[in-house]
C-alpha cells in the first residue's frame, strides 16, 4: 500500500518535523543541493527548490511492509521554480527523465543535530513557499495526488518504468500555483532493490505532461 500526503497550513515552526515547502533541517554532513547555471558565459550556482522533508518515524504506522526507513529524515529537492509560475526561471528541466543535476533525494539516519537552512533572495525574502505540515494515511498503490510508494498514477509512466517504485509522486496544486505545463505529474522513481538498500542517490525523476 502507498502512503498519501495530506497538507495543513501551520502557524507553529515545523523544525525537525515532516513538512512540505519551507526550509529543510539538515545535518552538517549534508549540503543544500545546488545546480550549476551558465548564463552568458558566467557560471554560478542556483539552489534547488526544497520540496519536502519526511520524518521517517512518522511513517511507521503506515509503512507496514517496511519499505522505507523508520528513523531519520528523507529530503526531496527539485528545479521547480518554473512550475511555480516563475516563467523567467533559468532552470526548466522539461518533460521526460530529468538530468540528475535538476533534482536530489537525500537521507540522514538521525533526526538529531539538524540545522535549518534558509535560502534568501537578494532583497532578503525567503526562497520558496511557506511550510505546511504533513500528515499521512494509507492509500491505493495507483492513486493520484501526493504520495509515497506505490506505482505512478499515469499509465504512460508505469509502462516506461515497469520495474520502479514511485518514491514520491507530486501532483499539481492550484493553491501553490504548481502546474506542470498544461497538465502533468512529477515522479521520483527508484528500483525496489535500491529502495531496500537505502540507495536514494540512485533515484531518478520523471515529468509527464499532456
Amino acid at each position: 500500500m502507498a502512503i498519501r500526503l495530506i497538507f495543513n497550513k501551520a502557524e507553529e515552526k515545523l523544525t525537525g518535523r515532516s513538512h512540505f515547502w519551507g526550509c529543510p533541517d539538515l545535518p552538517d554532513s549534508l549540503e543544500y543541493p545546488e545546480v550549476p547555471v551558465n548564463e552568458d558565459g558566467e557560471l554560478y550556482y542556483e539552489p534547488l527548490a526544497f520540496l519536502c522533508q519526511i520524518r521517517c518515524e512518522d511513517l511507521t504506522p503506515f509503512d507496514r511492509e517496511g519499505l522505507l526507513p523508520h528513523c531519520g529524515m528523507l529530503y526531496f529537492f527539485a528545479a521547480m521554480d518554473y512550475f511555480l509560475g516563475q516563467s523567467d526561471a533559468m532552470l526548466s528541466p522539461g518533460m521526460g527523465e530529468w538530468n540528475p543535476q535538476h533534482f536530489k533525494v537525500l537521507y540522514t539516519p538521525s533526526c538529531e543535530n539538524l540545522h535549518t537552512h534558509t535560502i534568501t533572495y537578494s532583497d532578503g525574502s525567503e526562497f520558496g513557499l511557506p511550510a505546511e505540515k504533513i500528515s499521512f494515511e494509507r492509500c491505493e498503490d495507483f492513486s493520484e495526488d501526493f504520495r509515497l510508494l506505490g506505482k505512478p498514477w499515469l499509465d504512460e509512466v508505469r509502462e516506461q518504468y515497469p520495474d520502479y517504485v514511485s518514491l514520491l509522486q507530486v501532483d499539481e496544486n492550484d493553491e501553490w500555483n504548481l502546474r506542470f505545463y498544461d497538465c502533468g505529474m512529477l515522479n521520483f522513481l527508484i528500483k525496489p532493490q535500491d529502495l531496500a538498500a537505502g540507495a536514494f542517490n540512485k533515484a531518478l525523476c520523471h515529468l509527464y505532461s499532456f
